[in-house]
C-alpha cells in the first residue's frame, strides 16, 4: 500500500511536467535534442547507456542473420551511439533520426568513425523505404527504442518502410522497452519519488511524447504475417543510464525480434 500511495503522490509532479510537452511529436523530439549538453552514461539522455552488457545481447543473432555484405540501417539513432557500435562490426552504417538536432549531434560524436554516415528521416514517413533503397540498395535494419513511442498506426507505416528496406535479403532486429505496469510504476522503478525525479527522467517527462510499452503482441499487429516471418522474439533488458546514487547499472524490461521479409510478401521487393 505504501508503494501505491508513493506512486500516487508522483502524480501532479508528473502531470505538471508532461504538460510542459510540445504536442507535435517532430517538436518535441527537436527541442528535446537541441536541450542536450551531455551524453554517455553520467549524460542527458535516459537511454544512451552505450552498455556493453546490452550489445552482448544482440551480438550473437546479428552475426547468425544480418548479411555481413548489407550496409546497415540505424533506425532513431539519436547522437548515434548504437550507429557507432555497429560501425564496428559492419563496412558501412547509416543513422537516421526524425531530429536534425540528434543528426547534428551524431555527426559530432562520430568524427573520424569513416563508415557511419548520418540522415535526417523519418522511418514512419511516405515514402522513407524508398528513401533508403535509393541511397543503400538493400539493407539490414536494427531499432533500438522507438516504436514504443509511437502510435499504432506510425508503429505500421514504419514497419512498412522497413519491409522495403530489407528486400529480400535484409534482417530487422528490433529491441524495445516492455514494462508491463502502469507509467507511475515505470516512473518509480527508475528512481522517481515524491521528493525529487532524476535530471533524465524530468527532461524526458518534459519534452518528449508519452512512451508506453511494445511486446509481441504490438510487433505481431505491426509486423504483418503477410509482409514478415518472424525468426526469434522473447524477452531482453534495455539498460538506462545510471541514475542512483552508487552509478549501479539499471534495467528496464524489454522485448526483442529478429525478422526477415516474408516470400509471399504482396510487395515487389526483388527491383534491388
Amino acid at each position: 500500500m505504501s508503494k501505491l500511495w508513493d506512486q500516487m503522490l508522483l502524480v501532479p509532479t508528473v502531470v505538471r511536467l508532461a504538460s510542459r510537452a510540445p504536442r507535435n511529436p517532430d517538436t518535441a523530439w527537436e527541442g528535446y535534442w537541441r536541450g542536450i549538453r551531455t551524453t554517455g552514461r553520467s549524460g542527458d539522455v535516459l537511454w544512451d547507456s552505450d552498455s556493453a552488457a546490452e550489445h552482448a545481447q544482440y551480438s550473437n543473432a546479428i552475426a547468425a542473420h544480418f548479411d555481413p555484405a548489407l550496409p546497415v540501417v540505424d533506425v532513431g539513432c539519436g547522437n548515434g551511439t548504437h550507429t557507432r557500435w555497429l560501425a564496428g562490426l559492419f563496412p558501412r552504417v547509416l543513422g537516421i533520426d526524425v531530429s536534425n538536432g540528434a543528426i547534428e549531434m551524431a555527426r559530432k560524436e562520430a568524427e573520424g568513425v569513416h563508415n557511419a554516415d548520418f540522415m535526417v528521416l523519418d522511418a514512419a514517413s511516405a515514402g522513407a523505404g524508398e528513401v533508403l533503397v535509393e541511397r543503400l540498395g538493400p539493407a539490414n535494419v536494427f531499432v533500438r527504442g522507438v516504436f514504443h513511442v509511437l502510435k499504432p498506426g506510425k508503429q505500421a507505416a514504419m514497419a512498412a518502410n522497413l519491409r522495403t528496406a530489407v528486400g529480400n535479403r535484409g534482417r530487422v532486429l528490433l529491441a524495445e522497452t516492455n514494462f508491463r505496469g502502469t507509467s507511475l510504476g515505470y516512473l518509480t522503478e527508475l528512481g522517481a519519488t515524491r521528493q525529487s525525479i532524476p535530471l533524465q527522467l524530468r527532461r524526458a517527462l518534459e519534452n518528449l511524447p508519452r512512451p508506453g510499452h511494445f511486446g509481441a503482441a504490438e510487433r505481431h499487429r505491426a509486423f504483418s504475417d503477410a509482409d514478415w516471418q518472424l525468426i526469434a522474439d522473447g524477452p531482453m533488458n534495455i539498460e538506462v543510464v545510471p541514475m542512483n546514487a552508487g552509478g549501479l547499472p539499471q534495467w528496464v524490461p524489454g522485448y526483442y525480434a529478429l525478422l526477415a521479409g516474408a516470400e509471399n510478401s504482396g510487395t515487389d521487393h526483388n527491383r534491388v
